[in-house]
């Protein structure tokens, strides 16, 4: 779109969507199109799913916002379902998975401040990826995002991703926390190990540090459970949400262990925004139709039959390096740029996009039907023999 007053913080694809029905979207030209983007892990339920616009109708007609000056049934409710699901114990709700992780780090530092002690380094991993705000800028391992926007906070600590000796030794006596994604999205599809989740959640409990889990893109039933890390069977002290809990509506939140739960106090957090009666209902209805649907062993089957139909494609063509991921969180490893590939894919009707230069992310919604699937194995195949042939 030429002479458009949106900043260009975007490189936009060349398409205007319109119009979304389940899995599928419409553009402004009546082009229809399969959607394995779902707004980037957003649009959990894929598309004006029932529940969602029933929960939007039915709020909007008594009230949409009225602060956090004021107590909110719905907020009250969602509180207390994800505390139930998680483990965890109480609930901050904001609007974005970085505005989350910024509270995490918050609360780490806090946490130590309150006990007198001067910890308050947080180690994350190389290539994650935990928003764009200063702070988790400056948490995130990938300096590319980081160009531009000194000084950056400091306190920050980065190793390689399932290196544990690597870990174990930055440790020290300013470490407050170590941060990590269960599988690194946006920094390309990298898993960490259920063996190296344990026996992080082990050192941290060794040193007395607390254990972040950032599940902002992972979470909410995207990798076949509701959360990533009950596969590794550990449980962190402070958990980020994000991206797909509301199914479209901006909301975000970080759940904190009960040893945590009041280090954040009166004046020293809020959001304006965070948790308003609108994005709680739209929330509440996502994880409803998650339960109602039993979408968790969906993910669980499509997944499977998709990374099979994946590996397939990647063993023909010796651009293809891999497949990697979790559930409904895949990924395809390339020994070339993927920006031609993922062009053609969109010009053949299916939405894919990248994660880093050299991997394709599919993020289908939780409701994908193997007919799907299929339809998005025959075009991804007729794309790559186009581009790779």
């Amino acid at each position: 779109m030429t002479n458009s007053a949106i900043m260009n913080t975007y490189a936009r694809y060349p398409l205007t969507l319109v119009r979304g029905r389940g899995c599928r979207v419409q553009d402004d030209s009546g082009n229809e199109y399969l959607d394995f983007i779902s707004g980037i892990a957003v649009n959990t339920l894929g598309h004006a799913h029932p529940a969602i616009q029933q929960a939007i109708t039915e709020q909007a007609k008594e009230i949409l916002h009225c602060s956090n000056l004021f107590h909110i049934p719905a907020q009250e409710a969602l509180a207390k379902r994800l505390a139930g699901l998680s483990g965890l114990s109480k609930v901050f709700f904001c609007n974005s998975g970085a505005e989350a992780n910024e509270a995490a780090i918050k609360l780490a530092r806090r946490y130590f401040y309150l006990k007198g002690s001067t910890r308050r380094t947080v180690i994350t991993a190389k290539q994650s990826f935990h928003g764009r705000l200063l702070s988790t800028l400056a948490a995130t391992g990938q300096e590319k995002v980081k160009i531009g926007f000194d000084p950056l906070p400091t306190g920050f600590h980065h190793v390689a991703l399932n290196a544990y000796i690597e870990l174990d030794q930055a440790i020290d006596e300013h470490t407050a926390a170590i941060m990590l994604e269960p599988i690194q999205g946006e920094g390309g599809i990298h898993v960490a190990s259920h063996n190296y989740l344990q026996m992080v959640r082990a050192l941290c409990d060794e040193h007395g540090i607390l254990f972040i889990l950032d599940e902002v893109q992972t979470g909410v039933g995207r990798c076949g459970t509701m959360f990533a890390h009950e596969q590794a069977g550990i449980k962190p002290d402070v958990l980020t949400l994000g991206k797909g809990l509301g199914g479209g509506m901006p909301i975000a939140c970080m759940i904190a262990n009960e040893a945590t739960e009041n280090t954040l106090s009166p004046g020293t957090h809020g959001s304006t925004f965070g948790g308003n009666p609108m994005v709680c209902r739209a929330a509440l209805a996502v994880l409803d139709v998650i339960e109602s649907e039993n979408l968790l062993h969906n993910v669980h089957v499509q997944g499977a039959y998709f990374s099979h139909g994946l590996t397939a494609i990647a063993e023909a063509h010796d651009e293809f390096l891999d497949v990697r991921g979790q559930g409904l969180l895949l990924g395809l490893g390339s020994t070339v740029a993927v920006a031609a590939f993922i062009s053609q894919c969109r010009d053949d009707g299916l939405l894919v996009l990248p994660a880093g230069s050299h991997v394709v992310r599919f993020l289908p919604p939780l409701n994908v039907t193997e007919a799907d699937i299929d339809e998005a194995l025959m075009i991804i195949k007729q794309a790559a023999i186009k581009v790779f042939s």
